[in-house]
């Protein structure tokens, strides 16, 4: 049981307060920060302190899997399977899909057999894995996220009320399911460039005279916020097919606590908000729009599921009273949430590894026997197969003002899933 240093990665969408808040950084920070990851990804390793010296956490468990790792390390090729994210948007990420585990080992397979360098920006797929993914909110946090119930969105095409949108609004409504999904989806998102400056503009006037007459009393308010974000996804991305198709997906406002799980081919975009993320780790990402990065649509098409989905938030089963646990299907990972009360008697977090735990609020002592560890808010530990009966307790405030004011803390739990 070891401190766990994260990898801090900045984007042009990500914030200049959230994650140097959580970290105790000074604010606003110097550059935008969208991520910080807690994990052994290639690309930016997490680190750990060990004996007064870092070493990143990749080198560590590359160096010895089976000790690091323990039985899962076949099963998963001697790598740790997931990877830990805190997330900090302040405006849109690209709207995007990933892979099932089958098409990643084609797609990976037949870019390697055309050239296609693996850093290259035109590559679509960097591994052979899948990536589903958990995300839960820390704060407020919009997204959109899987197709809506076809009949809703000709409801929402026809409130617009643009007498360009008819005939997609009756081709939709001729077929309200996913292959009526696909059809329009394919439609808009492959619009000459000629055709969607001409159609674009149209619904936007239609989106701002809805906002209008919903502010009036004079129209409905049941498209609102799937209004207003069309219009804020065009501020962001003039002219881009994503802003149509938008129209169709779920809006989505996640409460902290509630999760949203994203599994492969469902088509999603985040909009705005902080959350602690956990995904299998893969790179692998088909962009549809709303991002100047590559995107395949002819890929993405193919990797697609169009099958309408109702709102997918899911809400963590209260194990006790200080532990809530968030199911998925994906081998690679669990999640659960604790909430540590002030004063409270320790809990057990992980009966053994491999796992890292992230402190979101306040301050924690972890414990291993006579083995203790104090982790910061914004740091986290990781946790080897060799390390067993992880409790985790507060720390009220001390006399130099550290931890926090109340007492409590939150802490999260990554580990490998179950079967």
């Amino acid at each position: 049981m070891h401190e766990l240093v994260g990898a801090l990665r900045s984007y042009a969408w990500g914030s200049r307060t959230a994650l140097a808040q959580l970290c105790g950084r000074p604010v606003p920070s110097a550059h935008p920060e969208a991520e910080l990851w807690f994990g052994a990804h290639p690309a930016d390793p997490a680190r750990v302190q060990i004996n007064g010296h870092s070493e990143s956490l990749l080198e560590l468990v590359s160096a010895d899997p089976q000790r690091e790792l323990g039985p899962v390390s076949g099963e998963f090729g001697g790598k740790l399977p997931f990877l830990l994210k805190v997330l900090a948007a302040e405006e849109p990420l690209s709207l995007q899909a990933h892979p099932s585990v089958e098409q990643a080992r084609a797609g990976f397979a037949r870019e390697n057999h055309n050239g296609v360098a693996i850093d290259s920006p035109m590559r679509n797929y960097r591994d052979e894995n899948h990536k589903p993914e958990l995300v839960v909110a820390l704060h407020r946090f919009e997204a959109l996220a899987g197709f809506r119930d076809p009949r809703q969105t000709v409801r929402l095409l026809n409130a617009l009320d643009v007498p360009e949108l008819s005939q997609y609004a009756e081709l939709l409504a001729a077929q309200p399911d996913s292959a009526g999904l696909r059809t329009l989806f394919t439609t808009w998102i492959a619009l000459p460039q000629g055709s969607l400056s001409m159609l674009l503009p149209k619904v936007l006037d239609g989106c701002v005279r809805y906002l209008s007459e919903a502010r009036s009393g004079g129209a409905g308010k049941e498209f609102v916020a799937e209004v207003r974000t069309a219009l804020e996804l065009a501020e962001a991305y003039p002219g881009d097919a994503g802003v149509l198709a938008a129209l169709l997906l779920n809006r989505i406002t996640l409460e902290p606590g509630e999760g949203l799980f994203l599994d492969a081919g469902n088509l999603h975009a985040y909009l705005r908000g902080v959350g602690v993320e956990i995904m299998a780790n893969s790179d692998n990402v088909l962009r549809g729009g709303l991002t100047p990065k590559h995107v395949d649509v002819p890929e993405l098409l193919r990797v697609l599921d169009f099958e309408p989905l109702d709102l997918p938030v899911v809400t963590a089963e209260r194990v006790s009273d200080s532990v809530f646990r968030y199911h998925t299907p994906a081998p690679e990972f669990a999640l659960s949430r604790f909430e540590l009360a002030a004063g409270a008697e320790p809990v057990p977090v992980l009966q053994s590894g491999p796992g890292i735990t992230l402190v979101t609020h306040g301050r924690v002592k972890l414990s291993q026997g006579n083995h203790e560890l104090i982790v910061e808010r914004g740091r986290a530990a990781w946790i080897s197969a060799t390390d067993g009966g992880i409790r985790a307790q507060a720390i009220a405030v001390d006399e130099d003002g550290d931890g926090d004011a109340d007492g409590s803390a939150q802490l999260f739990c990554a580990a490998v899933g179950e079967e």
